[in-house]
């Protein structure tokens, strides 16, 4: 159904009661059912990145608890490349724009995964501020990929995303993952990443690819990682 409010507590590592008060003004997206209040991940991680809320640590644990392997961002983004110069002056030239520039399989039908990416915009941007955009199927198994895969684009003009902070975007990471653990094991770790203000910094001077893969590598070796006996204990 969602996270409840302790476990989005956890996520953000923030009080319940702090969660309570984001509810109560309007602040954090939030469901309500039944009276009792439900947390998309998706959306609160992509929440926590436009409001420079770093989540927690536990969130990465996670996934070393479960033994499962997933790859990383670094990975992911030379799995999908770079790519700059991208032609667009609204939203929905440039998402085309970027579908094509996409590495995909053969038989994923990249006018779809157009209208599915263009359909997600219009429930609410993906303008996360600082002129960035994270697009991505807010249901990643339509798309029947295998692996999971971020492509990083530079567009040529920046143009208005109705991002969250106003700011035009020119910055798009765009997420292609085979299943929601891989879609938010990414996301999380974007979240995360795009604190690095030398990554950043590298991001909006438009580097070169190598120059932005090293200082993810070394954002990325920051994430904690559990160690080897240690036992996860949930409060």
């Amino acid at each position: 159904m969602g996270e409840s409010v302790k476990e989005t507590a956890q996520i953000l590592n923030v009080s319940e009661e702090t969660i309570h008060q984001w509810i109560k003004q309007s602040f954090i997206p939030v469901h309500n059912i039944n009276d009792q209040y439900y947390f998309n991940r998706t959306e609160i991680l992509e929440w926590a990145t436009s409001q420079q809320i770093k989540v927690s640590s536990d969130i990465f644990m996670n996934d070393d608890k479960k033994n499962i392997s997933l790859p990383s961002l670094t990975d992911t983004l030379r799995e999908g490349g770079i790519n700059y110069n991208i032609n667009g002056n609204d939203p929905e030239t440039v998402l085309r724009s970027i579908v094509n520039t996409l590495v995909l399989p053969r038989d994923v039908d990249r006018e779809f995964l157009f209208q599915v990416l263009l359909t997600r915009e219009k429930m609410g941007s993906t303008g996360i501020g600082d002129g960035i955009a994270i697009p991505h199927v807010r249901n990643p198994v339509v798309l029947h990929v295998t692996t999971p895969s971020v492509n990083l684009c530079f567009l040529k003009n920046p143009i208005d995303f109705h991002a969250l902070d106003g700011k035009p975007v020119n910055i798009f990471f765009t997420l292609i993952s085979p299943t929601i653990r891989a879609h938010l094991h990414i996301l999380s770790r974007i979240s995360f990443v795009l604190h690095d203000q030398n990554l950043k910094d590298a991001l909006m001077r438009q580097a070169e690819p190598e120059e932005i893969f090293n200082l993810l590598s070394i954002s990325e070796a920051c994430i904690p990682k559990r160690r080897t006996g240690e036992m996860m204990v949930k409060p």
